[in-house]
């Protein structure tokens, strides 16, 4: 191994991070913002294609250099030494996994080992060639976790050498060198074996962390941050992970989500089970839905029902108000009150929202004349999809309540502007809403499981995306 490797494996586990680890007990209570479970299955593929399709394994045993072998029991028992064994190829690696309940992660690579060098048999020296199978298991677990940071420990590595097939150019190798190399290679094999996992391990736990902790922008508004918010935890069934996700305005300032418990749905045949809490969602929301106050004219270019908003408002006009009649049209402003607030219920999503309804003239001398300033509080439909990698929100109109806030005019009754403000808001309001929902909201890339052809069900609180 290179002089290197002892530093780098020291350093990996001073500052490896994440997830190969579990905490004495196993929960399925979301406790942050988002919490996700990752099945068996999930982890294996994850881990596979990150040390062995992505050639990791291959990468750091490359070069492997083993103890020369010397022993007697050549052709007629001469003195026989094998020298500048190195490997050559991993051939045909395979991963499993299995979690351990309230420990962590337990690691098997098995695969075959080819392995090179040069060997004399008493005056004749020629290439030695030699296939072994080697079956490697290490539990795998993480402590100390800390503002992100958990540290990675290997503990019980375990190799076990099987098959070995020797070749030589001549043949003329006795069985007695095979029981020679399989002592030598039993006894040097795992000590060298061992620390190679140790690192790749390590460096997995780094590439795997930085799929959990990452600040995502989220259009021009601010950003979402990411991060491992307590020690993962096992069961036999899943892996589990809870995350913290603090929506950042543009700024710094950050948009504050509670924090309290509900349960994720089981995995039965799922990857990936994610669960977004309502509070974060409003946190997101409030980021996304920032739309300055809008003023417009009341016309037909600007809202299909612009007429029938006059005619109705002009049989509330008191009889003989000189002051209602201005010289520019009919003018109105929308301004958003407050956050929008989106509530989960069983199988429902509903997203609350404010809307101060300023209906105005300008009078002869230019003073703003207020005929009506109304309240509307709107109850609008959630569709939900998922589109590279963002939870994209649509909404609709489902209903409204309007009340009336003052008027200059002496307007009190308006309970005939109900249909009327639900199509200005419909036509004008919410497609400036769903433009900026557009964008979608940024989710982590747990553990870089695509999120593709996904379930979306909704709980009472809880939003959960399965894989």
């Amino acid at each position: 191994m290179r002089q290197g490797s002892l530093l780098e494996m020291t350093m990996l586990k001073l500052f490896g991070l994440i997830f190969f680890c579990g905490l004495l007990s196993p929960s399925q209570e979301v406790l942050s913002g988002l919490s996700c479970a990752v099945s068996p299955g999930a982890m294996q593929n994850v881990l596979s294609d990150a040390i062995l399709q992505n050639g990791l394994l291959q990468q750091h045993l490359q070069g492997l250099v083993l103890p020369n072998i010397m022993g007697e029991g050549g052709l007629l028992n001469s003195p026989t030494s094998i020298t500048g064994l190195h490997l050559v190829q991993v051939r045909l690696p395979k991963l499993s996994v299995v979690l351990l309940p309230g420990i962590g992660v337990q690691l098997t690579i098995a695969a075959k080992l080819e392995l090179s060098g040069n060997c004399l048999v008493g005056l004749l020296s020629e290439l030695i060639d030699i296939l072994v199978d080697v079956n490697i298991t290490a539990n795998i677990k993480c402590t100390n976790f800390e503002s992100g940071t958990v540290q990675v420990v290997i503990e019980d590595c375990l190799c076990i050498l099987g098959a070995i097939k020797i070749k030589l150019l001549s043949g003329l190798l006795s069985l007695s060198v095979n029981e020679i190399v399989l002592k030598q290679l039993t006894a040097t094999l795992p000590g060298l074996l061992c620390p190679v996992v140790d690192i790749v391990v390590n460096l997995v736990n780094i590439q795997l962390l930085g799929t959990l902790n990452a600040v995502i922008p989220v259009g021009t508004a601010g950003t979402i941050h990411y991060q491992l918010a307590s020690l993962p935890f096992t069961s036999g069934l899943f892996l589990g992970l809870d995350l913290d996700g603090a929506v950042k305005q543009v700024g710094g300032s950050i948009i504050p989500h509670d924090s309290s418990p509900s349960a994720l749905p089981p995995l039965l045949d799922k990857l990936l089970v994610l669960g977004l809490r309502q509070s974060f969602l409003n946190a997101a929301l409030s980021l996304l839905i920032q739309i300055p106050p809008q003023t417009f004219t009341c016309t037909p270019e600007v809202f299909s029902g612009a007429s029938h908003l006059q005619e109705a408002l002009a049989t509330l006009l008191p009889a003989g108000c000189s002051t209602c009649r201005g010289t520019s049209p009919l003018s109105i402003k929308l301004t958003l009150l407050g956050n929008p607030l989106i509530l989960l219920e069983e199988n429902k999503a509903t997203v609350e929202l404010s809307v101060m309804i300023q209906v105005f003239i300008k009078r002869l001398d230019g003073d703003i004349l207020n005929l009506l300033l109304l309240k509307a509080d709107l109850g609008l439909n959630v569709r939900m999809s998922i589109a590279g990698g963002r939870l994209v929100l649509g909404l609709s109109l489902g209903s409204i309540s309007l009340s009336l806030e003052s008027s200059d005019v002496g307007i009190s009754n308006i309970s005939n502007l109900k249909p009327h403000c639900s199509s200005l808001l419909a036509e004008t309001l919410l497609p400036l809403i769903n433009g900026a929902l557009s964008i979608g909201i940024p989710l982590p890339n747990v553990l870089g499981i695509p999120l593709t052809k996904v379930d979306i069900q909704i709980l009472a609180g809880l939003l959960v995306i399965l894989v």
